[in-house]
């Protein structure tokens, strides 16, 4: 599906936050691991939140689910021995379940997305699998990958942190259950340490203890634990909702936003802060933010690594704003669905905009006036990508093209919806 988004626009209305992928799919994995029967109310729905939902029945959970809430009926620490699992693009979904996997005599991960989910490397998870008595085999790191587990050790385990969050936030999910206590130690660098906030969260709400220590570089994980079955609200999601909230910065909008918790431990609630250092005119009380787009944006230096799913609709704002902009620390960036770094950039280029980047930075040379966009852009299945580059369109001279744009249903399927409903003009073209 591709789609056109009509240039000159002005957004009005409200709408209420779509529920966080991140802690619908952690809030259901731990459901799964434990014994009994959880409800989680206003789950999110997306390809990331199906994969799970398709996964944990694989491995034996029972899912039932009306308009408002999942139950799940987990299979505790005895998944089934042989499952073969299809986690379409979701490298998050795919990483947590490769180490929970390890609990399984064998399990085959298949490919169903070369050229972005089977580009990904995990070669620091297996790694970490490798030292907990697990044997992989994979494609130079990459899928298909199938895991041969079933007496998988607890003990001294490292993990290197520099190319992703995920692979400790896998780790800290399967320890628990081992019989063996376990110390999980960081090597190098950790990329969004802030995300291992919310997966700690949720292990705590689920009865599982973790002891951190060194700024978030050691874990203590006592052996034999158990996931107590729990009922749990789903908040709104930032990193979705950042994209709507930049769109309403950069035009002459007036846009409110529900379900969207101040004191969240989603690091992208920073979109906030930015877009006021930015100058836009906005609120955030009540869980509820308030955008009152006025066009006129200043400049911004931003550490992304709080922020990573947030950084390209921050940069997409960014391109609009009086200044030069610079995002740093954010070369994790290169290891999503696609280099969200240089592919990014260059499908800005195409649309009129001045940006360069470095290995872990993007500069943007913002253009108050606007860009000339009139040009079909390449998503590269991207849903950040294609969320970010409608911000784009909607400010442009001309409009843009966004070729295989229903990639954005892997996080926020309903986010043009949610634009179109707020008065946007996005066309789909046949």
């Amino acid at each position: 599906m591709n789609v056109f988004v009509h240039p000159g626009q002005s957004l009005q209305g409200e709408i209420q936050a779509l529920s966080s992928k991140n802690y619908t799919t952690r809030y259901m994995l731990a459901a799964g691991l434990a014994d009994g029967t959880s409800v989680i109310k206003y789950p999110a729905h997306s390809q990331d939140s199906d994969a799970m939902r398709r996964c944990l029945i694989e491995l034996g959970a029972v899912l039932e689910e009306n308009e408002t809430e999942i139950r799940i009926t987990g299979f505790g620490n005895q998944p089934k021995v042989d499952p073969v699992l299809d986690v379409g693009n979701a490298g998050a979904v795919l990483r947590f379940l490769m180490a929970v996997t390890a609990l399984c005599t064998k399990a085959e991960y298949v490919n169903k997305y070369p050229e972005s989910l089977g580009k990904r490397p995990h070669d620091d998870l297996i790694d970490a699998l490798h030292q907990m008595n697990v044997r992989v085999e994979h494609q130079n790191g990459k899928l298909p990958i199938t895991i041969f587990g079933g007496e998988p050790k607890g003990g001294h385990i490292t993990v290197s942190g520099n190319v992703s969050s995920q692979f400790l936030s896998a780790l800290l999910f399967v320890t628990p259950l081992l019989k063996e206590d376990s110390v999980i130690e960081v090597l190098h660098d950790l990329k969004s340490k802030i995300v291992i906030g919310q997966t700690l969260e949720v292990l705590e709400q689920f009865g599982i203890e973790v002891d951190v220590e060194n700024d978030g570089m050691l874990y203590r994980v006592k052996g034999n634990q158990a996931y107590r079955a729990q009922e749990m609200a789903v908040q709104g999601d930032y990193p979705g909702s950042a994209a709507i909230l930049a769109a309403a910065a950069v035009t002459n909008s007036d846009v409110v936003v529900h379900r969207l918790l101040e004191k969240s431990k989603q690091g992208e609630r920073a979109i906030v802060d930015v877009l006021r250092m930015m100058n836009v005119p906005l609120t955030h009380e009540n869980g509820i933010v308030h955008v009152k787009g006025n066009q006129t944006l200043k400049a911004v230096e931003i550490d992304g690594d709080v922020a990573t799913d947030a950084v390209l609709a921050m940069v997409a704002a960014a391109v609009f704003a009086e200044g030069t902009s610079r995002f740093y620390n954010v070369e994790n960036l290169r290891y999503k669905e696609c280099d969200r770094i240089t592919d990014y950039l260059n499908e800005l280029r195409k649309a009129g905009a001045d940006v360069e980047e470095r290995q872990s930075e993007i500069i943007v040379h913002g253009k108050p006036e606007g860009v000339e966009g009139g040009v079909e852009i390449n998503a590269h299945f991207d849903h950040r990508v294609i969320m970010a580059l409608t911000i784009v369109g909607m400010r442009s001279k001309k409009g843009l093209t966004i070729r295989d744009a229903e990639h954005v249903g892997k996080s926020y399927p309903g986010y043009f919806d949610h634009l179109r409903a707020l008065g946007a003009n996005i066309e789909v073209i046949a």
